[in-house]
Formats: structure tokens, sequence, C-alpha cells
């Protein structure tokens, strides 16, 4: 059981929960930094003070004194009426993500939250039960209210449910299952929805995937120079550390030791055939170097993101101030999201020309056009390549920024906002096309290579190909294609593939 503390939660806590089934708790350090908060707006709420989100409405409401006995109803209508989300839900595990990092956020005891709504929270979560959360409706500045407000409806009796498939009023879902809907106090309403938990968790969930991809994009681009009869001089570490990038480093490591001892490499080398290999071989240390340096980056402003108290207004018990500043803006993830959709989009277009030059007799050096005997009666993965690049494609036009796209909110009162919550959902979306096309290369590398018998891959490419081939069999002649990528697909998001990945490219002693 993880245990809410008012710590930071790692992105292995994260996974841990959303993926693995882990139970949360909330922790007793906890529960009295919480209580001490919500007893200084218990103080604010009978002093009649001026307090944002208290005794006022909210955004360009903030203005309008609200009366004392309106004032628990009012947190109820807040997130009612910012539960205005449309379209399809978000994924589940994106809502669980969201439920956890929110608790997390209240359980630092700065928001003037009570203990309980934390544990009812706890409770949904725990019992895997999912609000539908549409996927349209947040700017990503005072932070992801509608998606938050989905879930907290269902907290207070009403909202939807996602069950079986379907979507339940959260009214009858609660009756049915003895869930007690909270009863709000002041400022609880405003608690559990102004922050940055959607942005966070869908760029933490994407960042998991995205560290695989590249590990996977590195095989993928080894096994293709390695078919290809390139080179691995450019791959020496001498020459790598002439430029010093962590990304750099450990892609060049990555592509030595996948290399190391291949027949095929030792076959031409050295050789007069070519002088130096195209780009997107020679230069895969560079631009996966590059792309790992950027996800180092992403997960520094992520990680400060799961480490930080998001809500407004904030509440310091030991001066009992209430404070309203900006912390729940998400432009630092919107940034962040962006970046990583650039990225994906470009680690894809180097896949794919490798793809290309793997298909093209005229550069394969050797290989059959379009990677099949007899071709002209066959054609090989000729149409492969056209899924690769219909897949950049896509790559490419889900790159453009969310982040410059700022609106104006709220009758003007929150003129500036980051546009996060879309370019994270964005991004998350980005990832099956660069899988994908990585599927794509694989595949080909993979027949490529046998192609070259009585030459056998080297020992680290080779415990690649044997297991992809339990998988997806040999294409010796033309037959239905989409089956074979679909099964490489699905083989590359299988656990034990991954923990083969990583054995292959950890480090040797």
């Amino acid at each position: 059981m993880i245990t809410l503390d008012g710590g930071p939660l790692s992105s292995q806590d994260v996974l841990d929960v959303v993926r693995g089934g882990q139970t949360v708790a909330l922790g007793e350090k906890a529960r009295a930094a919480m209580a001490a908060s919500a007893r200084v707006v218990e103080r604010l709420d009978q002093a009649d003070s001026v307090a944002y989100g208290v005794t006022t409405g909210f955004g360009a409401l903030a203005s309008v004194a609200v009366p004392a006995g309106a004032r628990r109803t009012l947190q109820r209508s807040l997130v009612l009426s910012h539960a205005a989300g449309m379209g399809d839900a978000v994924d589940d595990e994106v809502v669980l993500a969201m439920m956890l990092l929110r608790a997390r956020t209240l359980s630092v005891g700065l928001s003037g939250v009570r203990p309980l709504v934390v544990d009812a929270l706890l409770q949904l979560l725990n019992d895997r039960v999912v609000p539908f959360v549409p996927a349209e409706g947040s700017l990503g500045a005072s932070g992801d209210l509608a998606p938050l407000a989905h879930i907290a409806a269902v907290l207070v009796g009403s909202g939807w449910v996602k069950v079986e498939g379907r979507r339940e009023a959260g009214e009858s879902f609660c009756a049915r299952h003895g869930f007690t809907p909270l009863l709000l106090e002041p400022k609880e309403g405003l608690g559990l929805i102004n922050g940055t938990d959607g942005m966070t968790g869908l760029l933490t969930l994407a960042l998991a995937d995205m560290a695989d991809l590249m590990d996977f994009a590195d095989v993928a681009a080894a096994m293709s120079v390695e078919a290809a009869m390139g080179s691995v001089t450019p791959f020496g570490e001498r020459v790598l550390s002439l430029r010093p990038s962590p990304g750099q480093q450990l892609c060049g490591r990555h592509l030595r030791q996948l290399l190391d001892q291949s027949p095929v490499v030792a076959f031409h080398q050295p050789s007069h055939h070519l002088v130096q290999d195209a780009y997107s071989f020679r230069c895969t240390p560079q631009v996966h170097g590059a792309a790992r340096d950027q996800l180092e980056f992403a997960e520094v402003v992520v990680a400060r993101e799961r480490d930080s108290v998001v809500d407004n207004p904030v509440v310091f018990p030991d001066d009992e101030a209430l404070v309203s500043a900006g912390n729940f803006h998400g432009q630092a993830l919107s940034y962040v999201a962006d970046i990583l959709a650039m990225v994906m989009a470009d680690v894809a277009a180097l896949s794919e020309r490798r793809i290309a030059r793997l298909l093209d007799p005229a550069t394969s050096h050797g290989l059959p056009a379009f990677l099949v005997k007899e071709p002209g009666i066959n054609s090989g993965f000729m149409i492969a390549q056209y899924t690769a690049a219909d897949c950049v494609a896509r790559l490419r036009h889900l790159a453009t920024p969310f982040s410059v796209h700022s609106a104006v909110t709220s009758a003007g009162q929150e003129d500036h906002v980051s546009m996060g919550w879309g370019g994270a959902l964005r991004t998350r979306s980005a990832i099956s096309f660069l899988r994908h096309t990585l599927a794509i290369e694989l595949v080909l590398g993979a027949q490529a290579l046998e192609l070259r018998k009585p030459l056998s891959p080297a020992p680290g490419t080779g415990a690649i190909l044997n297991s992809l081939r339990q998988h997806v069999p040999t294409m010796p002649g033309d037959e239905f294609v989409a089956p074979l990528l679909e099964q490489a697909d699905k083989w590359m998001q299988e656990e034990d593939t991954r923990t083969l990945v990583a054995s292959v490219l950890a480090p040797r002693m």
C-alpha cells in the first residue's frame, strides 16, 4: 500500500497504482496537516472574512460576496457547474492517475480540505470506480477544472460513472453501491477541482511509455544498420563523447552492445563498398540521443509537478493566511507536452527513412526489393512503408504546438491559459503512431537479417529477432501483411518483451 504523507509521488508510484493495482491510504501526518488547514478555513468562514473561494464567488465572480447560509451550497454548485466537458471519455488509467495526484496535493495540508474528502477520493480509487471524464473541456489554467469537476461530481452524488463499458448516473451508482455522497464544506469544492492533475497524470503515463519506445527505437535502428550492412564506426565511444550529451552516449552504448560480435558487421568491415552511411543510420545516436535528452528534461518538469501544491487559494495554517496565486497554471506542462509530440514525430521520421532504405535495392546493399523473394511476382513489404509514412505524417500534424494557443476566458479574468490538457491528450494519442512505425521497422529488420543468411545477426539483435519470431513469422512470399504488423505491435507491449529489451541493453560487467 502507498501512503500519502504530503510528500511527492514518483512516476513508479503512479504506475504501481494505475497499472499495478496498488492501493492507497492517507497517512496520519497528512491527516493532521489537513485538519489544521481545514480549521483555518472554518475560522475564516465564521469570521465572515473576505476569502476567495470561501466567502466569495469564483473567477470573474470573485468580487461577489456569498452569504454564510449559501457557502456550502456554493461548493456543490461549483463542482456541478464546472463539470461541463464533452466528447468521449478519457482512458480509465488517466482518470485513476488524476484521482491519485489530486489526493496527493490535498494531503499536503495547504488546501483547507478535511481528511474525509481525500478518504472518499481514495475509496473510489481503491475500488476502481472510474468517473466518466469527457476529453474536451480543460484549457490547462485554473488547472484542469472541467475534468476534475467530473470526478468531484461523483463524490457529491452526481456526475457519471463508467460501469462495464457504459455510462451510469452517479446518483444511482452511489445508491446501489452504498457510497455516501460528500457534503462539502467551504473551500472543498474548489480544492477538488483546481489543479494540474490531469495534465500531470497524462504526461506521467506518456513519459513511461515513451521511455520504453526509445529503447525499442535503439533496437530497431541496430537491426536496420546490421541488415543494411551499415558501419558501426560512427557509434564509437570516442567519437560520440566529443558531444557531452547523456542521451547520445546512452544510444551509442546501446547500439554498440546490440551489434557487438555481429558476423554480418564483421563480414563487410572494413569495406570499400560504402564510405559513409545515410544520416538515418549514421546519425541515429545524435537524433535518438537528443530525443532522450528532451525526455529527461520532461521527466524533471513532470516530477516537479508531482511534488507541487497545485491549488488556489492555498492555506497557510501557521499564520492563518489564505493566499490567492497561480500555481494551478499548467504552462510548464504545456511546453513539455509540445516538446514530446515533436520528439515522437522526429524519431518516427528517422525510423521511416531506415525502413525505406531497407526496401529499396538501390540502398539496401544486396537485399531483394521490398524484402521478399521473387520481387515483381511478390510486392513484399512495399505498402508497409506507406503505413509508416502515414504514421509519420499524422505525428507531424500532431506536433503542432498547443502551448501558443492561449484563449481568454471567464469574462477576461483568466486571460492567459496554457492549453496543456489538450496538448497532453494529443501527446498521449501520438504514442501509438510512434509504436506502429517502430513495429514496422522491427518486422522489416527481422526479415532483412534473415535474408542475409548464412550470416547470422549479433547476439543482441539475434535475441530480439528470436523473440519476435515467436509471435511474427517470416514472410517468404506475399500474404496478408496487416496481422504480422499487428502481432509485432502487441509483442512490443508485452512485459516479457520489455524485460528482454532491458536485458540486452543493460551495461555489461
